[in-house]
């Protein structure tokens, strides 16, 4: 009998912890408007939460995976989705603007407790043949929790706008304590020797570059461009999520659930593409061709966002915006796979930090300059698209070139 199958129910146990916490990611999106207009709150103090969040999981996701590591995969995620659901609960019920950045923090660090520990934890427990289909079931958990989020939680504002919190909360809560009973710790966790520990901590430390200074050297590495498309992608997305339903709450008056389907459907259409015809995508076309052309479609339409004038309108844009990074994020993190040779999870771990990175400074951005003018955000986010479109033209151009012998 196979790991997976023996493990099978650990793993529907995690797939449902990781569903409940990027379904409460989505939700508050189309609930925020109604929100942060009975607390009185603006774009920027938005914008900063939202960065506030992706901040403390970028900080605490490496100290995450060293606890996941040392006391056990199960405690972590335990403590990950019970953070989780105090944020949520927390988040519905407080109206002071810092309690509700201590609550996006809380999120954050909750995220990073739970998310590589619940991808370790698949490791553990299946084997080198199994290992994809495991990680697969858990992508397909996040994915799942991204494209029905915003539907719930436009339903759930129905009843209210801090409804979807303290659902998410209370969901979050009996999660963590069904975990807690259910899930048993993964084999691979149990507690090393200090005789064995120790001489393997000191190698690690001794011949592994911290996590910062690999950040900070990366500009001198021949896939460095490749991360900052992977930057710029999201930047430009998380801009775009970030003020789309104030936006559109500001100019057509929509409601959570207009802002709840045009999210939900645009999310379900990338996951379509990405599952059915990117391969064949990919394949005719070569990545450089296309990350520059999603480049160029992401900026351009998200440009067209500020000509829109009618429900449709702002549904084709918000689809087809979807759809290009859809697109650009699994092409040019394949061709970063392709770049890494031997160093897979060294890179693996920058796209991820440049992805945080751009998930941070996306928020803040469009929140300060919401607050300045509505149209100043998209404006921001198509103009640097558009640029990173040119250099990754050039860039390509520069690669067919033939070197002279």
């Amino acid at each position: 009998m196979s790991l997976l199958l023996r493990n099978r129910g650990a793993i529907l146990l995690l797939m449902g912890n990781i569903l409940l916490v990027f379904t409460g990611i989505g939700l508050v999106i189309p609930v925020m408007p109604a929100y942060m207009r009975e607390l009185d709150l603006n774009g920027s103090i938005l914008g900063f939460m939202v960065a506030a969040f992706s901040l403390a999981q970028l900080l605490f996701s490496p100290l995450a995976g060293r606890l996941s590591d040392s006391i056990g995969r199960k405690k972590m995620i335990v403590a990950g989705v019970a953070l989780f659901a105090l944020s949520e609960w927390m988040f519905g019920a407080v109206s002071e603007p810092w309690l509700l950045f201590v609550s996006r923090i809380l999120g954050g660090i909750g995220a990073a407790f739970s998310m590589p520990s619940i991808m370790a934890y698949v490791a553990d427990v299946t084997s080198n043949e199994e290992r994809a289909r495991g990680m697969g079931y858990i992508n397909a958990a996040i994915t799942t929790g991204f494209i029905i989020g915003p539907g719930i939680g436009g339903y759930l504002a129905e009843f209210g706008v801090r409804v979807p919190f303290y659902v998410a909360g209370i969901a979050g809560g009996v999660a963590a304590i069904v975990t807690l009973l259910v899930l048993p710790e993964s084999k691979a966790n149990s507690a090393p020797t200090p005789a064995a520990s120790a001489p393997a901590k000191a190698s690690s430390s001794a011949g592994e570059p911290s996590f910062m200074s690999q950040l900070l050297t990366s500009y001198k590495q021949p896939y460095f461009f490749s991360l900052i498309i992977v930057l710029v992608a999201s930047f430009g997305l998380a801009n775009y999520e970030t003020v789309f339903g104030l936006f559109v709450d500001h100019r057509f008056g929509f409601t959570a659930t207009d802002i709840a389907f045009i999210i939900t459907f645009g999310s379900i259409a990338g996951a379509v593409v990405q599952v059915t015809i990117f391969g064949w995508i990919l394949n005719r076309f070569g990545e450089q061709n296309v990350i520059t052309w999603s480049l160029f479609v992401a900026g351009l339409f998200v440009l067209l966002m500020l000509l829109t004038n009618n429900y449709w309108m702002v549904f084709v844009v918000t689809f087809f915006l979807f759809l290009s990074v859809d697109i650009l994020r699994p092409a040019i993190g394949t061709q970063i796979s392709k770049m890494a040779n031997d160093q897979q999870g060294y890179l693996a771990g920058l796209n991820s930090a440049f992805t945080s990175l751009g998930n941070i400074l996306g928020p803040i951005t469009a929140g300060v300059l919401f607050d300045m003018n509505i149209n100043f955000p998209y404006a921001s986010a198509g103009i640097v698209l558009l640029l990173c479109f040119l250099l990754s033209m050039r860039a390509g151009k520069k690669k067919r070139v033939p070197v002279r012998g």
